[in-house]
């Protein structure tokens, strides 16, 4: 007797997984089993910026727990439609600091690349939530214009990707982009700043192992994780695929009231990243972006935060607390 098999189970594609995120209030509290009270703040704020939670983080966020701090890092809320006095949407001075479209130059050395305006997930509290991606991004054409700046500006060694989040894009595209920044002798290094990961582990491919990997460039990966429970078993084991390639692996998180404003969270944090083979490197206070004031930890209390961290932790462990003002050289030391 011959015995039927089943087929082998497929994981989709991290592409239509995230054809498959909530973006529906009503969608994400039901899968939650959070009490409908919270949906009409909800979906007043989701307005203004919308949505967006892959299935595979909301599976990691505490069922009837609205509180959850992985679930108040994407929830809309009414707080969010509060104006609050010294809060802009553009709170570290992108738009000044254009240089050519979908380039930002900040800091001596250094160029950022919007490569996209897309992002797997829509953070409540993102700096460039009402960023003008429309024609201000190097993704519709204007690589060309981007590298063309790049090339004729000699005291460039690193090329930052930003977006939205650049690993939205096609793993052939970013290694279309990859090679071609290789080529120009003055850079150095290639820096790839995204949240993908965190939400998504499945977006480690072996293709982006392989573009991210360049023997032409040094190639540094720099992660947004906020809380331990986003280090998760897939994560690390797509991680060391990069690691064991020679990819730096870097964090930073944004210090954010109710989600790790606390020693024992900041602390779990750091050990959790180091345990992944992660470096945790900035803690960031909140950039004062108009619609996230409900997550600001006051300069006082962030210093004392990391002062107690500081004091559970070797300095290795310890990200530095930085703020960025606009205008400034450089990120600003809080300690």
């Amino acid at each position: 007797m011959i015995h039927r098999t089943a087929a082998p189970c497929q994981t989709p594609s991290w592409q239509q997984q995230l054809a498959s995120a909530f973006t529906r209030v009503e969608a994400l509290l039901d899968y939650l089993k959070i009490d409908l009270d919270l949906l009409p703040g909800a979906r007043a704020a989701a307005k203004d910026f919308s949505l967006r939670v892959p299935v595979g983080y909301a599976a990691l966020m505490e069922p009837e727990n609205p509180h959850d701090p992985l679930l108040r890092q994407v929830l809309p809320i009414d707080d969010e439609l509060r104006l609050r006095p010294g809060f802009s949407t553009d709170p570290v001075g992108d738009l000044d600091r254009s240089v050519e479209t979908g380039v930002l130059q900040k800091y001596h050395g250094r160029v950022l690349l919007i490569t996209t305006g897309a992002c797997g997930i829509h953070c409540r509290y993102c700096f460039r939530r009402h960023y003008p991606y429309s024609g201000s991004s190097a993704e519709r054409g204007y690589w060309r214009n981007a590298i063309d700046f790049i090339v004729r500006s000699e005291q460039i060694s690193e090329v930052i990707l930003s977006g939205g989040d650049p690993l939205m894009l096609s793993d052939k595209r970013l290694a279309h982009l990859t090679r071609v920044l290789a080529e120009i002798p003055h850079v150095k290094r290639l820096r790839v700043h995204t949240r993908l990961p965190a939400v998504l582990p499945e977006r480690i491919t072996a293709e982006m192992s392989d573009w991210l990997s360049n023997p032409e460039l040094q190639s540094v990966l720099v992660l947004h994780i906020n809380h331990a429970r986003e280090i998760t078993e897939i994560l690390r084991a797509a991680l060391s695929s990069l690691r064991a390639t020679g990819v730096s692996l870097l964090n930073q998180s944004v210090l954010l009231r109710g989600v790790n404003d606390s020693p024992q969270a900041l602390v779990e944090l750091s050990e959790g990243l180091f345990a992944a083979g992660i470096l945790p490197y900035y803690l960031h206070q909140l950039d004062p972006v108009q619609g996230a004031g409900h997550f600001a930890v006051p300069e006082p209390e962030a210093i004392e935060l990391h002062r107690a961290v500081m004091r559970e932790l070797p300095g290795y462990l310890v990200p530095r607390l930085v703020q960025e003002i606009p205008g400034s050289g450089s990120k600003t030391p809080l300690i």
